[in-house]
Formats: C-alpha cells, sequence, structure tokens
C-alpha cells in the first residue's frame, strides 16, 4: 500500500483526491468570504501581482489550473482579450461551478473543464502562460502535475505557481498560533466546518518551501526558476519557463 499525506495525516494515495474533494465540496459555496476574512484581503494582491507578472498579452493562450471561483481567470481573459483564450478548470466540479457562475455574472464566457493537474487533457505545446494557485499543495504528484504543466507550455511559456510557503523565522509563532487557533475558528464560525480550514493549515506544513518547490520545479523540466516571497513568505510566487 503507498501512503501519502493529507495534512498531518498518512493515507492511501487513492484516498488522497476523495479527502481533497470533500474539503472543497464543503468550502465552495463561502470560498470567497472565507479567502477575504483569514487573508484580511490579502490574497487579492497576491493574485493581482501574479497576473502583473504573467504578462499575458492579446491573443495569448492560458491555462488555469485548480481556477476554482474564476478570479485569475476573469483578470486573465481581460489581458488574452477576444483574440486570446483562457481555459478556466479544477479537478472539483463545486469550486468550477462556483466560479462559472461567477464568470458569466461578469459577462465572461471561458471554456470550462474538470481535469486532473496530474493528466492534463491537451496537446502539447498549447500554452503560453500556465497558472495554478492555492492548487499544488493539494496534488497527490506534485512532480507529475509540474511535468504536465511543461508539457502543454510552449517553449519559451510561463508556469506561475501562487502558493502558501514558509514564512520568515519571526513571524512563525505568530503564523501558528494563527493559523491552527484562529483559522479553524474562523472557518467553524462563518462556514460551519473548522475541520477542512485545520487540513489548510495542515497541508501548507507538508507543502515544500520556497528552494524545495523550486527545485523540483527545474526536476519536472523547467529551464529557469525564480521564486518572489509575499507578505514574509507567508505566499510564494514561483515562475519556471519552459526552454
Amino acid at each position: 500500500m503507498t501512503t501519502t499525506h493529507f495534512g498531518f495525516q498518512s493515507v492511501e494515495e487513492g484516498d488522497k483526491a476523495r479527502r481533497v474533494r470533500g474539503v472543497f465540496d464543503s468550502v465552495a459555496p463561502k470560498y470567497d468570504l472565507m479567502n477575504d476574512l483569514m487573508s484580511l484581503g490579502l490574497h487579492r494582491a497576491w493574485k493581482a501581482y501574479t497576473v502583473l507578472v504573467a504578462d499575458v498579452r492579446e491573443g495569448d493562450s492560458v491555462l488555469d489550473i485548480a481556477g476554482g471561483t474564476g478570479d485569475l481567470a476573469l483578470a486573465f481573459a481581460k489581458k488574452a482579450g477576444a483574440s486570446g483564450r483562457v481555459v478556466h478548470t479544477d479537478i472539483n466540479e463545486a469550486m468550477l461551478r462556483t466560479g462559472r457562475e461567477r464568470l458569466l455574472d461578469a459577462g465572461v464566457a471561458l471554456p470550462t473543464l474538470v481535469c486532473d493537474a496530474e493528466k492534463l487533457p491537451f496537446a502539447s505545446d498549447s500554452f503560453d502562460v500556465v497558472s495554478v494557485a492555492f492548487g499544488l499543495r493539494n496534488m497527490t504528484h506534485k512532480d507529475a502535475a509540474l511535468a504536465e504543466m511543461n508539457r502543454v507550455l510552449r517553449p519559451g511559456g510561463k508556469l506561475l505557481v501562487l502558493e502558501f510557503s514558509k514564512v520568515a523565522k519571526p513571524l512563525e509563532k505568530l503564523y501558528d498560533w494563527y493559523s491552527f487557533k484562529v483559522l479553524p475558528g474562523l472557518g467553524k464560525l462563518v462556514a460551519g466546518d473548522d475541520a477542512s480550514y485545520r487540513y489548510l493549515a495542515e497541508s501548507i506544513r507538508m507543502h515544500p518551501d520556497q528552494q524545495a518547490l523550486k527545485a523540483l520545479m527545474k526536476q519536472s523540466g523547467f529551464g529557469h526558476v525564480d521564486y518572489h516571497n509575499l507578505s514574509g513568505g507567508v505566499v510564494a510566487l514561483h515562475v519556471g519557463i519552459k526552454c
């Protein structure tokens, strides 16, 4: 039996996707509100910075993986314009449905697809930009997912991985207190679900830190990788270029 981690728990590999799906089925209706509350609105600045670094141009083809409620997909669509293509994907149908409704409310209709990042249903060399925001840490085989992202990018294409990371040393104690005491309580109060937000805190601790993720991206085929720490390392934006 092959095991992997689900937060701090050890579970069978085949069971992790089901458990992650259960988390996001639960949080989907309150996902955007909880993001605003638990990040004090900072997630909007982190995503705006990601869009800036992505530098999507008119006519570009963009794949948004783990696109959830569609905020990045919407921002990319405005940059790519009518001649471009932005594909909005997620492995979780509840999140994707919420995102599609939000996009349609904004007057934007995008190709929307339920798919597994470890087995992307797209041809090689198809996209100029691939993004994944706050989704990589939930994937069972991160190396396989990153290799797939590399495969579907065109040579010279750019991968952006926005993810929680390792905070600066002076922030560690405060961050741990906030993560394990405040977040679950906030989740229970607002979303009626403390367990999912306890998993969130645990999954962050199990995710590779900045240097380890950089090395993993290079091992997955990216010729140049750099990262930008945001908010003292609470979040890091990794940028990989397919050579």
